[in-house]
């Protein structure tokens, strides 16, 4: 555990100074000013700060240090660092930029600090980075100018700017925070560390945060998944490029990119990804009652109709179900509320509601075995009594387990009203469909730790089978072959229960006639050659070919064709297929993300996948949920249904295609992409048509 960054007995701020435009400065007086511990300036130039005691060392303090903030030039962290591991410091802070974000000298300062903070087994936040906070302890080792509130959410966030924008906005709308930390460059902890910790901090119960990177992939994604089955984990992922896709070989690899991996980590995990500072706030806000809805059901009370269409339209969009209270409880209301009132969903009170009213409805909604979550909307009109209706609220939500929200629309008159629903933890936002959209996510978290997921074990391979493909790679690898079509990566997947058209590769035009003969027609012929992988770019593909001549000359075409695009290209000769039809194309394929692995890809497939981009992803191993998933997220999964009388085609195939290439690549981490598109999928059962794979 990392508690001594967070609850030190004692901490050193090495480059303490008097002077009020260092941040030596401003980290000594925030500490005087909140910290209740031992508090250590250093500083050779001084022997006295502020009344305390200055020292030339940390070594030179007489007693332990379990914490030290270093923010002096970033030379001399490096002896600074040696001096606080002979001290016996737990932990320490460095927040002098100057290292491995500049380049140059810069990466090898921060290599050398790294090697004397692990050598001697501290623990080191930064560099580069804007400090800690625990609002519990009232300490504020940071250069933020002010503590924030107290409450129950902790961040971290990479971007010490950010960080201190974060604070500012929070002191701001009185936004409460357990715990604070910008780890910079995060060269020792990083956000797997913190997110550890807060999952065990008592005074936390939502961790948030924003990340432009991961440090280690397969490691985030074990501890987040643990970490999100205790307590709800929301994060801005910033970065997102193209440049990997641009890069990549393969249509799977093109359609992937980066920013899709951490889309499909935080899902593998039940990461909640949000995209603006806004509505990460919004979200933990929703978050801070700790009620869980136990379905999609809710009622929306309101004293207006339009905010209250809004709303409804909003959840219509995400999927929560507006059901109405039974007939019981609509009974019930109906005998104490004006006859102009609507009953059903949303429960429209109208404009001269007073508190009386929301309470009739919101306590009968709470005791409707329908009802699973309840938003309360308010306009300040003539005759709302804004603060009772407030209280209203507060007190039925004491009475339930149920989650209870608001949405207060106004200024000056709501506001009294909306700082004492927050203080009771009770989530109240100014904009319906902002809250609409925080409990969707709310809802989303409940039904992904409800959901038992098996553990994506692979499907297994016979032996011999793993063996072969084992050699083949091994034998591909010493030839310096990193792309492999055709025969070549068919005889892979096919040792990994793919079915692939039966087949022969042609030297001459004669031999093509004489297979296209033997396999019956029509056939397919494409160019075998392993330089080329986009065969249709360079006319190395002729279909439905019908008689000897047009296999004749199909084959004379090709090769003409290929020497003309690419004349320095080793052409093998031509494959023979069997002509297969009848099915629906998809397109199966795996990437590889330098943070968390091989994906799988499922989607549409033929020539125009990568313009439709009708594709999902999920991150190795993927388990039979997960294929199942893949495939029905994609506005295609509708067309495998069946239409106009079609019958189904066989979704379960394609899910056991998903599997195999997930045990492939766990088996063989070598190959990096797979392209087969594209496969057709029959009523029964699949075969591919095409397939290449880059190691």
């Amino acid at each position: 555990m990392i508690d001594f960054i967070f609850n030190p007995s004692s901490i050193a701020v090495i480059g303490a100074s008097a002077e009020e435009k260092k941040v030596g400065y401003a980290i000594l007086k925030n500490l005087i000013n909140g910290y209740k511990g031992k508090i250590y300036p250093v500083n050779p130039g001084r022997t006295e700060i502020f009344s305390l005691p200055c020292y030339p060392s940390v070594s030179a303090i007489p007693d332990k240090v379990d914490l030290a903030i270093i923010v002096i030039p970033a030379k001399a962290v490096k002896e600074s660092l040696k001096d606080c591991a002979q001290a016996g410091v737990k932990g320490v802070i460095v927040i002098t930029a100057g290292f491995k974000e500049v380049g140059g000298d810069g990466v090898t300062r921060e290599g050398e600090i790294v090697e004397i903070v692990r050598s001697s087994g501290m623990k080191m936040v930064g560099p580069n980075c804007l400090g800690v906070i625990n609002t519990t302890n009232k300490m504020n080792a940071s250069f933020a100018p002010d503590l924030p509130p107290d409450g129950r959410v902790a961040l971290f966030s990479q971007s010490g700017a950010l960080g201190v924008a974060i604070i500012d906005w929070a002191v701001e709308n009185n936004f409460g925070f357990s715990k604070f930390v910008s780890f910079g460059n995060k060269a020792d902890l990083n956000e797997i560390d913190f997110l550890e910790y807060f999952a065990k901090d008592p005074d936390t119960d939502v961790i948030i945060g924003y990340i432009e990177d991961v440090i280690d992939g397969k490691k985030f994604l074990q501890i987040a998944r643990e970490v999100t089955k205790v307590k709800p984990v929301i994060l801005i992922k910033s970065g997102a490029t193209v440049a990997g896709a641009r890069a990549a070989s393969s249509h799977t690899g093109a359609l992937a990119g980066s920013d899709r991996a951490f889309t499909e980590a935080f899902r593998k995990t039940g990461i909640i990804r949000v995209s603006s500072i806004q509505e990460l706030f919004e979200t933990a806000e929703m978050f801070i009652s700790k009620r869980n809805p136990k379905g999609r059901r809710l009622l929306i009370i309101t004293n207006a109709g339009g905010p209250g269409i809004i709303a409804a339209d909003t959840a219509d969009k995400m999927g929560i179900k507006l059901d109405p209270m039974t007939r019981n409880s609509i009974d019930a209301i109906a005998e104490k509320l004006p006859s102009t009132v609507s009953l059903y969903n949303p429960v429209d009170i109208i404009g001269d509601a007073t508190s009386e009213r929301y309470q009739i409805v919101l306590d009968q909604a709470l005791k409707d075995e329908v009802v699973e979550g309840v938003c309360v909307i308010l306009t300040p009109q003539a005759v709302t009594d804004v603060d009772n209706i407030a209280d209203v609220i507060v007190n039925s939500s004491q009475n339930t387990d149920k989650p209870v929200f608001a949405t207060f629309i106004g200024g000056k008159r709501v506001k009294n009203a909306i700082t004492k629903l927050k203080n009771m933890r009770i989530p109240c936002f100014s904009d319906p469909s902002i809250a609409i959209n925080a409990y969707r996510r709310l809802i989303d978290f409940v039904e992904m730790n409800n959901k038992k997921m098996s553990d994506g074990s692979p499907i297994k391979m016979p032996e011999e089978n793993i063996k072969k493909v084992a050699e083949i790679l091994q034998k591909l690898q010493t030839q310096g072959i990193s792309e492999i079509g055709g025969e070549e990566a068919m005889q892979i997947l096919s040792l990994y229960g793919f079915s692939f058209p039966e087949r022969a590769l042609a030297k001459t035009p004669m031999e093509a006639v004489a297979i296209a003969e033997r396999i019956g027609y029509p056939v397919v012929m494409k160019v075998s050659s392993p330089h080329i992988l986009h065969k249709t770019d360079v006319g190395g593909v002729k279909i439905n070919l019908n008689n000897e001549k047009a296999v004749y000359n199909a084959f004379v075409e090709i090769t003409t064709n290929v020497k003309r695009f690419m004349p320095d290209a080793y052409i093998e000769g031509v494959m023979i297929y069997e002509m297969v039809s009848g099915g629906k194309e998809v397109i199966l394929g795996v990437s590889y993300d330098r943070s968390f692995g091989h994906m799988i890809m499922f989607g549409l497939g033929g020539i125009y996948v990568e313009v439709l981009k009708d594709v999902s992803f999920r991150i190795v191993p993927v388990s039979e949920e997960e294929a199942v998933e893949m495939i029905n997220e994609t506005k295609g999964s509708r067309i495998l249904d069946g239409v106009r009388g079609e019958k189904p085609y066989d979704k379960a195939d394609i899910a056991s295609c998903i599997r195999k290439l997930s045990a492939l690549v766990q088996d063989f981490p070598i190959i990096k992409e797979i392209d087969i598109n594209p496969y057709m999928v029959f009523n029964n059962g699949g075969i591919g048509l095409d397939a290449r794979i880059i190691i």
